[in-house]
């Protein structure tokens, strides 16, 4: 009898807290939701999270408390989100380089998006481009080609950080080309556009996004973008393939992700406004005039791309050589 009245309460118990976390989910969110950006405001990855942001509080009057969270390429944000409690009120726009690129590449990243991230929505895609300072003597990829295999070594080049797309990019096409460059890694895109447009740095390998804006006021120069195609902001450059390297093809993607074990239908819900705000014209056009491509994706397809990759940049890793201690 006693089994019986103690397998009942634990039973209720179970329903009692099934129907509280249903009805948690259902009127999530009751408190702003924390939106953390990995680089510096300004970049690019701040100026797309704060466009969606933006569109998604509009269209549901959900309100988001930008942190901007720098360093590491990166690195620090995601594992901010990493660690935080799976509530739906931790979220991250997180980036090829950080979230399947950095697992690879730096030693000290503890972290596998596939087992400690869930995936809400791809936001966009971008090439990488080729800037050198105004004043540079660089004219072309082929004219930085040719000076660097006069002085291997001797030419630096700047990136938002140790082992994002940028820095591996840089990689990538120094083997193709068979040039040697000198890193120097930046907390971010600002202050290496800074030191890029001051000289004191040959040449910076950036996303088009957060490099668009000094391109077209003339403060840098676009040698070349890494992507197969030209990109539709930047027509008049050319791609590195068409300067005779071929086989090099780079591009990131960004996305929102949350903490794993976050609530599926916190994170349906999430994911759903905001592919509705990629459908919207003033918005997709607001991320082309950024320099990227807005590209929405169900779930499913969102995770199998970050899935993918994490495998397919393991290979390039190791390839390129690239390491972060």
């Amino acid at each position: 009898m006693k089994k019986g009245i103690i397998a009942a309460l634990l039973l209720m118990c179970g329903v009692m807290a099934g129907t509280s976390a249903s009805h948690a989910e259902a009127t999530w969110p009751t408190k702003p939701i924390r939106l953390v950006i990995p680089f510096p405001p300004g970049g690019g990855t701040d100026i797309l999270s704060r466009i969606i942001a933006n569109e998604v509080s509009q269209n549901t009057k959900w309100t988001f408390v930008p942190d901007n969270k720098p360093g590491a390429g990166g690195v620090i944000g995601i594992a901010d989100v990493v660690k935080a409690a799976p509530t739906g009120y931790d979220i991250v726009m997180g980036q090829k380089d950080n979230v399947v690129v950095a697992p690879w590449v730096n030693k000290s990243v503890t972290y596998d998006p596939r087992r400690d991230l869930v995936t809400i929505a791809h936001v966009a895609y971008i090439p990488l481009v080729i800037v050198t300072p105004s004043h540079s003597p660089y004219k072309s990829f082929q004219d930085l080609v040719a000076a660097a295999r006069k002085a291997p070594g001797t030419i630096t080049y700047a990136s938002p950080g140790n082992g994002t797309t940028a820095h591996l990019a840089a990689e990538i096409l120094g083997k193709a080309a068979g040039i040697k460059l000198l890193h120097v890694p930046y907390k971010g895109s600002n202050a290496a556009l800074v030191d890029t447009m001051a000289g004191n740095v040959n040449l910076m390998i950036s996303s088009v996004p957060s490099a668009l804006a000094q391109i077209k006021s003339g403060k840098v120069r676009a040698m070349a973008v890494t992507s197969a195609a030209r990109s539709s902001a930047l027509p008049e450059v050319p791609t590195v393939a068409e300067s005779g390297y071929k086989q090099v093809d780079v591009t990131t993607w960004y996305g929102l992700f949350a903490p794993a074990k976050t609530p599926k239908e916190i994170v349906e819900r999430m994911g759903v406004e905001v592919n509705k705000a990629l459908a919207k014209p003033a918005v997709v056009q607001a991320i082309k005039e950024q320099g990227a491509e807005a590209k929405s994706m169900s779930q499913a397809e969102f995770s199998k791309l970050v899935q993918s990759d994490y495998l397919k940049w393991k290979d390039i890793v190791k390839a390129s050589g690239a390491t972060v201690e």
